[in-house]
């Protein structure tokens, strides 16, 4: 046997090793990268719904100040209206 085709089939029976470890190392790169991702994209969800829940808070702050006012108005137009009768 020459060298040379001994020498190509050594290289073709570990290259193919070295192929393979390097598709596995490409593939979890690949896999990591993917998983960075989407770890973000939940991040950037859950920053909008904690801004979403802060809006509602405020909002609904807000809308219990307006009940108070007109639960006081009411008690006045009653009482009023007791006067009245």
């Amino acid at each position: 046997m020459s060298p040379s085709i001994y020498l190509l089939t050594l290289l073709l029976f570990f290259g193919t090793f070295v192929l393979i470890f390097g598709f596995k190392y490409f593939s979890a790169a690949v896999a990591a990268r993917a998983k960075l991702e989407t770890e973000a994209g939940y991040r950037a969800l859950a920053e909008r719904a904690i801004a979403a829940q802060t809006e509602t808070q405020a909002a609904l702050a807000a809308l219990k100040g307006d009940m108070a006012k007109l639960a006081t108005s009411l008690a006045a137009v009653e009482r009023i209206l007791k006067q009245v009768e």
